[in-house]
């Protein structure tokens, strides 16, 4: 489901008659229940930023915009997507959008940075990693992307960081997913630009939007076969957010419990949803 959809003069026109966020808050509110506070202002700041991103003459304008965009089984949302046309190919940039200023890199955990969040300091998942696993999560599930060969490309836009090159959240750790899904700061306007006109040179009227949206779901994987592919190294389920940050919880401390010869016991309780289907697994790992 996607909460905002139009072209790019469309998003641009409701951004100058300061009726973009009201439009959100609208059908936010109708699908999700209600937006706080926090939300609102973090729409009016970022979306702003995006405005002026966009407002680049050679990014088409009838390339299609979407916000909020809400990954089909989960409850994870894409921030901002855009999407076009290059040489006759869909493409989707997915953006995720951050409005963090500093971040601590968290050692011996994969993916994982602490930083700000809810007025507490709390370990999250890397922004690169974040889009780049909500771009596998759709190509896992969506069988109108694998079929029609849709590009989807992530990124992460933190427009009020200052990121330089010897920051902490681009340590040489997060380099893989970094690769994966570029981040942009806030003196990297231009170069976020570039990205996004690097796959979309010609507008698709929403076209890409409508595919993503309306897309056939796949059916869901078979557990054994996932089970032989993880076996032989292939990654088959792509944690996102919460499920990451505990996941790397439970391998610290499976290191912490071989290092002080301690035995204990940690209970995981995953929630897989796939074509509708609740599949609970419930995986004791003894540690």
């Amino acid at each position: 489901m996607l909460v905002y959809t139009g072209c790019k003069n469309d998003f641009l026109s409701d951004i100058r008659s300061n009726t973009l966020v009201d439009k959100i808050i609208e059908k936010y509110n109708k699908f999700f229940g209600g937006s706080g506070k926090s939300q609102i202002r973090s729409w009016e700041e970022s979306l702003l930023r995006m405005g002026a991103v966009l407002s680049d003459t050679a990014i088409p304008e009838n390339c299609g915009i979407a916000i909020e965009y809400n990954i089909p089984t989960t409850s994870k949302r894409i921030d901002f997507m855009i999407s076009g046309k290059n040489n006759n190919k869909n493409n989707i940039i997915i953006i995720e959008l951050k409005q963090w200023e500093t971040c601590n890199e968290v050692e011996g955990k994969d993916g994982i940075v602490e930083t700000n969040v809810g007025r507490a300091l709390r370990e999250v998942a890397h922004p690169s990693y974040q889009a780049w696993s909500y771009a596998n999560l759709i190509k896992n599930f969506n069988q109108t992307v694998e079929d029609e060969n849709i590009g989807l490309y992530p990124c992460a836009f933190l427009h009020n960081y200052d990121i330089t090159p010897d920051d902490p959240i681009n340590s040489e750790e997060y380099k893989e997913y970094i690769n994966e899904a570029p981040m942009f700061g806030k003196k990297d306007f231009d170069k976020l630009d570039n990205f996004i006109k690097r796959y979309i040179t010609e507008g698709d009227n929403q076209e890409g939007l409508y595919k993503i949206e309306n897309g056939k779901i796949k059916p869901s994987k078979m557990l054994q076969d996932c089970f032989t592919s993880i076996l032989k190294g292939n990654k088959e389920f792509y944690m996102i957010d919460d499920q990451k940050v505990i996941f790397e919880d439970a391998i610290r401390l499976g290191i912490d419990t071989l290092s002080n010869s301690t035995k204990n016991v940690m209970i995981v309780k995953v929630d897989l949803v796939q074509e509708s289907q609740f599949l609970q697994l419930i995986c004791f790992i003894n540690l």
